[in-house]
């Protein structure tokens, strides 16, 4: 009897969801709890899994909206579903008949004009004497849907060992590296630069026994069947491998713990010598004239978004002030050998700006607001984001509960973020929950600048570069030290007395920095 697969409730405002992407083709056998597709919401995109073992009936095509409660699958449970599977996929018997064994050779073709056009590959891993793997996309957070091939660490056909790092993934918050789970011969589908959703087969590994392992690739030329789940947009070419137009049957008998389902010959024409990839989709620049074109990484198509929508939802304002630096510098100048020998870290300026942020932020509550729709939620918490810029784009990881760290453990945590933003080891948590960011455009000689709001913050702080200039001070000239600030904040629910105030306090602090030891 079939088994029903709904679209299941996400919340009480989340009406209906978007088929994202299938992970199993129409007509293949599946797994009880085996990841069938990916639904995306308005808020979140989430895997739905098999309830039961069976063969899979698609009633739902990909990037079609349906309603919450919708029956977009069917799993028949029939006692002839192990009969129909590929024996691709070991699943336990419906019947007390014993299996052919793993390592048998594949029945011979037989004519079935239900056959699916293309073979089902196992996503199991092999037995120790061959196989075929797939590497996938791995999920990357609740937010994230998709992923891009920023780099393969190793080429088409050449040979890895498992644990081996194969490919750099990229997604709009974090960079993360792939390894194999097992040694054999790399066979890439992907190209690099190609954005694919999560789940997606991006290559796969003609596994070896480790014994029989070498530097040397001795797997055999010829491609590994290819899932029809698998969106194979853009595989690399094989060497020498002419185009066949010969029909697709099940492959000769070899020891391996992965086979071929048995199916009629399909008239299917399969071209594993297609041309190069189009220079425009790779991740290296082409050049072209006077010119050259390079396709934009997921980070910064995602920092571009995150501008543009802050500047289209938010009424920014941006006021300015300067603050002499003198005692701040003066004080770091003092202190910096023993606080170097107690604590293993330099005193920085950004410790003292964070410290002044938070005790503004208590003077001058509503900055340390948000608007969500039509009410303000007041933060209570000072978890402070401060940005970092790397070759990738620019981070800002989050300091969290700064008002109870001391300028140490700020030094630190802002190092080592930095450290990870260089390797790439930026975690999605670390870049969540901020109330207030710090970004010191000052670092690259920036004189002044309007910082550009990081929803769904209400103020920004820009630091700038410290230069000797002459002020006034008692009456009289005198060459001072001086850093310009810049506040930019939302107008619709900060209002400019309270922006000024607001960046009077920090100037206070850090032009009197004993005024940070008293919190005033």
């Amino acid at each position: 009897m079939p088994i029903d697969v709904i679209v299941p409730a996400s919340g009480e405002s989340v009406t209906s969801a978007n088929v994202g992407m299938w992970h199993v083709s129409n007509g293949s056998q599946v797994e009880a709890g085996q990841a069938l597709v990916t639904l995306e919401t308005d808020k979140v995109s989430n895997e739905l899994e098999a309830p039961a073992t069976g063969i899979v009936e698609i009633l739902v095509a990909e990037d079609n909206e349906v309603g919450i409660g919708t029956v977009i699958a069917r799993i028949e449970e029939a006692a002839g579903a192990a009969a129909q599977a590929s024996p691709a996929t070991p699943a336990a018997p419906a019947s007390p008949a014993p299996e052919p064994a793993a390592s048998a050779p594949a029945p011979e073709s037989s004519p079935s004009p239900a056959a699916e056009p293309a073979p089902a590959l196992a996503p199991a891993a092999p037995a120790a004497d061959g196989g075929v793997v797939d590497i996938v996309v791995p999920p990357a957070g609740e937010s994230i849907s998709s992923a891009s091939v920023a780099m393969w660490q190793k080429k088409d056909g050449e040979a890895v060992k498992a644990g081996e790092t194969v490919v750099t993934l990229e997604t709009d918050k974090v960079s993360n590296e792939v390894e194999s789970p097992v040694s054999g011969t790399m066979r890439i589908v992907v190209a690099e630069g190609e954005e694919v959703p999560i789940g997606t087969v991006i290559a796969r590994i003609e596994a070896v026994d480790s014994a029989q392992f070498s530097s040397d690739p001795v797997a055999s030329l010829q491609p590994a069947p290819i899932s029809a789940a698998a969106p194979v947009s853009t595989p690399s070419p094989v060497p020498e491998q002419a185009p066949s137009t010969a029909p697709v049957a099940a492959p000769a008998p070899a020891p391996v713990a992965v086979a071929v389902a048995t199916a009629a010959p399909v008239e299917t024409k399969v071209d594993f010598s297609l041309p190069p990839v189009k220079s425009s989709m790779l991740s290296e620049p082409v050049q072209d004239g006077k010119v050259s074109r390079k396709k934009m990484s997921m980070l910064r198509r995602k920092i571009a978004t995150q501008l543009v929508s802050a500047q289209q939802t938010a009424a920014i304002l941006t006021t300015f002030n300067e603050v002499d630096m003198s005692k701040v510098m003066r004080l770091r100048k003092d202190v910096q050998e023993t606080f170097i020998e107690k604590y293993n870290v330099k005193l920085g300026f950004m410790s003292f700006f964070v410290k002044a942020v938070v005790q503004a932020l208590k003077d001058v509550p509503s900055i340390n607001g948000t608007i969500e729709g039509n009410e303000v939620v007041q933060n209570h918490y000072y978890d402070i984001g401060v940005a970092i810029g790397t070759e990738k784009g620019l981070f800002v990881p989050v300091i969290r509960d700064a008002e109870q760290k001391n300028f140490a453990e700020i030094e630190k945590d802002i190092i080592a973020y930095a450290n990870k933003a260089r390797e790439g080891q930026i975690s999605i948590d670390d870049l969540k929950g901020g109330v207030f960011s710090i970004s010191n455009g000052g670092t690259y000689g920036s004189l002044l600048s309007t910082p550009i709001l990081n929803p769904p913050q209400s103020g920004i702080l820009g630091m700038h570069t410290i230069q000797q200039r002459p002020v006034a001070v008692d009456g009289k000239v005198v060459i001072r030290p001086m850093m310009y600030l810049a506040l930019s904040y939302d107008h619709r629910l900060v209002d400019g007395k309270e922006a000024v105030t607001f960046l009077i306090r920090i100037k206070e602090c850090l032009e009197s920095p004993e005024r940070l030891l008293l919190e005033m």
